[in-house]
């Protein structure tokens, strides 16, 4: 699947829901349905900085593709990074690096989050967004 597929496959979860307190519990669910980041990687160099909680991204080239593995001390930010890995991971660089993102906005999550939570998810993307630019220098 492409990003974008992957993208509108979020949007299409999300519009099963009508209330924002369902749409609360499935990002909940998909944080605790989210497979734990090994210990070895919940490393201070793994920690996203700008993010309220505890939130450690990880990672990797496999196949000429970028898989990103992720953690947070915080359920729901379990949840949203998890959306974020699902959609951007295995990928190549190039692909994520120019990915326009916009099922966060589809979904209303940034007038539905605190301000903390939506800066903290800025910066989980802008990370994962900077591991792309990094891995395409260092391939090309």
């Amino acid at each position: 699947m492409t990003i974008n597929e992957r993208q509108d496959e979020l949007i299409e979860d999300f519009e099963l829901f009508d209330e924002w307190e369902s749409k609360y519990e499935y990002i909940i669910d998909l944080g605790k349905q989210f497979p734990p980041l090994e210990e070895q990687y919940k490393t201070e160099e793994n920690i996203i900085k700008g993010c309220q909680s505890k939130v450690w991204l990880h990672a990797y080239m496999q196949d000429n593709k970028l898989m990103f593995e992720a953690d947070s001390d915080a359920i729901i930010v379990r949840g949203l990074v998890s959306m974020l890995v699902k959609v951007l991971s295995g990928h190549t660089p190039e692909e994520i690096a120019k990915s326009d993102l916009y099922f966060m906005e589809r979904i209303g999550l940034h007038q539905h989050l605190a301000q903390t939570r939506s800066n903290g998810l800025a910066s989980m993307l802008k990370q994962m967004k900077a591991y792309a630019i990094a891995y395409q220098a260092v391939n090309n």
